[in-house]
């Protein structure tokens, strides 16, 4: 079982939110019909705050930036330079069965982050990849975590810091948590650690990680990296996390 590895948008080539959520749905749509393959996207966004259905107005930035809202599940966080996006569009074997696919997700930012001398967790109750508490400071979040999965197939997916700038993350109550804060791999490491290098090791685990949860999308599904085109229309209402 294989994937489509399709590479969007890296610096200095940014891409917007909405130019990256038109792809989603495309991607989605021809994986639901049976025409496309399983897709997964891997990005920099420009900078964007995005809310999911469960954020509260006093969660949203301090200083009334606009945010974008969202249909997967969660709440308020940032996307920006230096994080490390990818969205899966994939077809699961059990649309139900959304316990299994996180777990799939997290096991792949552990891994990635491991290789690159940092060690990830996961907190109960919390969602994303967490540092515990440690002389260096106090718990704070490193990757984060949201989906949604809609005829059997999945869209947004994670976001890994890897050298993006933490002050937008201050303007807001970032996925509404108030008592820790937020990381990335350059802060832990002293290494300027890009989105770019994280590619080879994410692309590796994901590839040996999530195709046993996934079926085909169709009937030549190959493993290669392709060019995205096009938008198309909105996906209904989903399974929220």
């Amino acid at each position: 079982m294989t994937v489509e590895f399709t590479e969007v948008g890296f610096a200095p080539n940014f891409i917007d939110y909405s130019g990256a959520w038109a792809q989603q749905r495309k991607a989605h749509d021809g994986v639901v019909a049976g025409a496309a393959a399983n897709t997964v996207l891997l990005l920099e966004h420009s900078a964007v705050y995005t809310a999911g259905k469960r954020t509260e107005d006093n969660e949203r930035p301090f200083d009334g930036t606009p945010v974008v809202n969202v249909d997967r599940g969660g709440k308020l966080t940032w996307h920006g330079p230096g994080q490390l996006v990818m969205y899966p569009i994939v077809r699961l074997k059990d649309a139900h069965g959304i316990r299994e696919y996180v777990h799939t997700l997290e096991k792949i930012i552990i891994e990635t982050l491991a290789a690159f001398g940092v060690k990830g967790v996961r907190v109960e109750g919390r969602a994303g990849i967490w540092l515990p508490a440690d002389a260096t400071g106090s718990s704070r979040k490193i990757a984060a975590i949201g989906i949604r999965v809609h005829d059997g197939v999945t869209m947004h997916g994670i976001a890994i810091n890897a050298n993006n700038d933490l002050a937008p993350y201050a303007q807001i109550i970032a996925c509404g948590i108030t008592d820790a804060g937020t990381t990335t791999i350059a802060a832990e490491t002293g290494n300027d650690v890009t989105p770019a290098d994280l590619l080879p090791t994410l692309k590796a685990a994901t590839r040996r990680l999530l195709p046993p949860l996934i079926v085909d999308a169709t009937e030549s599904t190959t493993d290669i990296d392709s060019t995205p085109a096009g938008a198309a229309h909105p996906v209904a209402e989903g399974v929220q996390l």
